[in-house]
């Protein structure tokens, strides 16, 4: 089938079906699939890099106990329900999928993977004025940007954003490496940026300048500027630094200030589906912003409380005007979408709504199997019969966007010249009217 277009504008909003200041415990995708459509304005998150190692916090520290594991398998790892979804569905996601596993490996692919099904759902949870900043580093940013060019559409490409920062060792095999990558996407042209509220201070030798009668055109009043795509001034976290609790992959919250003050206004919705020691979701709360997050460290609920704490924000006993315990909500049940089920995307709102049949739904595997059993090697479209089954390609009868199911009841098997005939414009018996007027049929 012809390629659907995922970088559409959606223009369906709703309101969050959750309490502010709320995290949710468990895997983020259960959840994220539980958030209506077009309920949030902001994501900022930082999700695993694909960085092959195990990370485990500072023992004795607030985040003691928390670890995860960053290492991807194909088998361990990928659900094969999401590469049905993927492939039925999305197919130029999958597209980048397979060529990551070509060119890297399967661990990659495992990753993203794993990201595509999360991602698919960020999107659609966006306002039609909301933003992402995923926060990754060198081993997989450019995989995952073009797998996030994939879910949004390249068009929606903003700034992939250098963090810079002086921490940590040197090395005399390479260049010392001393940055991390923030890829900021819109959700559609009409998007939300504060360039204002972001400005950074100007070098000492453009102030000089300023001052120079004869120098560059400055105000002498003006000491800042546009902030560009290269981030010098936010200093990693460093052993001593105040705000550390000992979390692995813990960063500054002057960088996710910065992300904030930048693509949302005060009252906004702020998600991190990978909250972690919720760096996220303090700053927006500094930053009076609405905020849920996500994570599946046991501990995130607590920490969050007492980082709150520890900001003047929370108080345990009077509030005195600041937030009480029960202000931060901690639930570990998705919540119940109240937005009608709206897909991620417009080519799947379709006007009509056809309900599946009950049952166990099969695999994509399972159908193929299913209707070779049937029909034998033979293309429903062609009626061509080949020797080997591996020429034959699992489709829809009815197209997906047309409403078609993703049931065995709406699969059809075909060759590959009657797939791509098809596309998604054909019923199966439009595909062999346009055959027969072709002279393709089988003789």
């Amino acid at each position: 089938m012809a390629k659907p277009k995922i970088g559409q504008i959606d223009s369906t909003a709703s309101k969050p079906n959750w309490e502010n200041r709320t995290l949710f415990h468990g895997d983020n995708l259960k959840f994220l699939r539980g958030m209506n459509s077009g309920s949030v304005d902001l994501i900022a998150t930082d999700p695993p890099f694909n960085k092959g190692r195990d990370f485990h916090a500072t023992p004795d520290s607030l985040a003691a106990g928390a670890r995860f594991q960053d290492r991807w398998s194909w088998d361990r790892d990928v659900h094969q329900t999401w590469v049905d979804q993927i492939t039925d569905d999305y197919p130029s996601v999958m597209n980048v999928i397979n060529g990551s596993r070509s060119s890297y490996g399967d661990d990659m692919g495992a990753f993203l993977c794993f990201m595509a099904v999360r991602l698919l759902e960020m999107r659609r949870v966006l306002k039609p004025t909301g933003s992402i900043y995923l926060h990754c580093d060198p081993t997989a940013s450019h995989y995952l940007k073009e797998l996030m060019d994939a879910v949004f559409g390249r068009k929606q490409f903003r700034n992939e954003i250098v963090w810079c920062y002086q921490t940590g060792g040197a090395s005399k095999r390479w260049f010392s490496k001393k940055h991390d990558l923030l890829l900021f996407y819109s959700k559609s042209p009409d998007y939300r940026f504060n360039a204002d509220q972001v400005r950074v201070r100007r070098s000492e030798k453009s102030l000089k300048r300023a001052r120079n009668p004869k120098g560059a055109r400055i105000s002498t009043a003006d000491t800042t500027k546009l902030a560009t795509d290269v981030w010098a001034d936010i200093p990693a976290m460093n052993p001593m630094a105040v705000e550390r609790i000992g979390y692995p992959t813990q960063k500054p919250l002057a960088l996710y200030e910065q992300i904030i003050r930048a693509s949302s206004n005060q009252g906004d919705m702020v998600l991190d589906p990978f909250a972690g020691c919720a760096t996220t979701c303090v700053a927006a709360e500094r930053l009076d912003r609405q905020w849920v997050g996500i994570d599946i460290w046991g501990k995130a609920h607590e920490v969050v409380l007492d980082r709150l704490r520890k900001e003047g924000l929370l108080a345990d006993g009077d509030s005195g005007g600041m937030l009480a315990f029960g202000d931060v909500y901690y639930e570990t049940e998705p919540a119940t979408r109240t937005d009608e089920g709206n897909e991620a995307v417009i080519f799947l709102q379709v006007r009509e709504r056809i309900k599946e049949p009950e049952g166990q739904k099969m695999s994509r595997a399972e159908m193929y199997e299913f209707l070779l059993a049937q029909y034998g090697p033979r293309c429903q479209g062609c009626d061509r019969l080949f020797d080997d089954p591996r020429y034959l390609q699992l489709d829809h009868n009815t197209p997906r966007s047309d409403g078609g199911l993703n049931h065995i009841t709406n699969r059809v098997l075909l060759c590959g010249p009657c797939n791509q005939a098809k596309s998604n414009i054909f019923t199966l018996s439009g595909l062999r009217q346009h055959n027969k007027k072709q002279g393709w049929m089988a003789k």
